[in-house]
């Protein structure tokens, strides 16, 4: 069996062109007003691995060269995730971001929306300079789709959550800007029809594992190493598969008492490490790495119609390391 390859090796060959894009994210955010400088520039620095760059940037040189549209497209991709988790975090009052101090907890409420606001409205002029209107439609549904994921999850009932209606909600939030990052990849690099479909369904569901394993490392209680505080979806009361899988398994009693977890006022970590001993129970955690894996396989399958070279090898290392994570 290979040895999994660590995320450095991997991007390996499109290191010279991240380190390109890191500089763009950084310059184009200097401003003459300092606190949005301020913020925008704290939560990109807080140790993001800048996966959906990497991801649009391999798609593109998958079809062809790497270019200067890459380069800013890969721009505007990071600087919308940054404001969905600007934004997601004032929704959660998420006090912190990648196991630091979120923005909103140091700035305010305000200061977070609107700064995300402004990373959403410069993305999108700085779009039109490429003057292409596929890559304007694709993103515009885009960030259509990931609003509606986000009202989704809002309005979704504890009680009768289903894993059909959380895997609609990540398919919306997560997913859908990794697979348009992969498309807005094939669109520059000039792939036909089928490729731009082939890269977008690849993005989409690497989205859909990466979110996938996330949700089942957050019960990972014992894996210290993660970089992110364990039993945070519970605290913020967010079903997420694991949990759902554990409801529909659960009888009666358990159900009951997970319910009076969540409606409680406050989650301990009592609470927490209860909840992650009934996953084990039910095989909560290994179910969702299972469907995880599922749609790693179906990346592949999408992959082996594109052209074979480094960068179409470096997308399915990149998928096959969003599953490692768990190990």
């Amino acid at each position: 069996m290979t040895e999994q390859k660590s995320l450095k090796e991997i991007l390996e060959p499109i290191q010279s062109h991240l380190i390109t894009v890191e500089d763009l994210v950084m310059k184009n955010l200097e401003t003459d007003i300092p606190l949005l400088t301020e913020v925008g520039q704290y939560i990109l620095k807080a140790g993001g691995k800048r996966v959906r760059p990497a991801l649009l940037l391999f798609s593109c040189g998958a079809l062809s060269e790497i270019s200067q549209d890459a380069y800013l497209a890969a721009n505007i991709v990071e600087y919308i995730h940054t404001a969905t988790l600007l934004h997601d975090d004032v929704v959660d009052n998420a006090d912190l971001r990648r196991s630091k101090q979120s923005a909103r907890s140091i700035w305010g409420n305000e200061a977070s929306v609107l700064v995300g606001d402004y990373l959403f409205t410069v993305s999108f002029k700085s779009l039109a300079t490429l003057k292409k209107m596929d890559l304007v439609h694709a993103l515009s549904r885009c960030t259509t789709m990931m609003a509606r994921g986000e009202i989704l999850q809002l309005v979704r009932d504890n009680e009768d959550a289903s894993e059909e209606e959380y895997l609609e909600i990540i398919h919306h939030k997560t997913a859908s800007l990794m697979g348009v990052a992969m498309e807005m990849g094939a669109i520059i690099g000039g792939g036909d029809a089928a490729q731009v479909k082939a890269l977008y369904e690849v993005g989409h569901a690497i989205g859909m594992a990466f979110q996938l394993v996330d949700d089942a490392l957050d019960y990972q209680l014992e894996n210290a190493a993660l970089g992110k505080e364990q039993g945070t979806d519970l605290k913020e009361r967010k079903i997420t598969l694991p949990l759902s899988h554990l409801l529909q398994s659960a009888n009666e009693k358990e159900k009951s008492q997970i319910l009076d977890i969540l409606d409680a006022d406050e989650i301990t970590e009592m609470d927490i490490a209860l909840v992650a001993k009934m996953m084990d129970e039910k095989g909560s955690v290994a179910y969702t790495l299972s469907r995880a894996q599922d749609y790693i396989d179906n990346a592949e399958v999408a992959l082996k119609t594109l052209p074979q070279n480094e960068y179409s090898k470096g997308i399915f290392e990149l998928a096959n390391f969003v599953i490692s994570r768990n190990r």
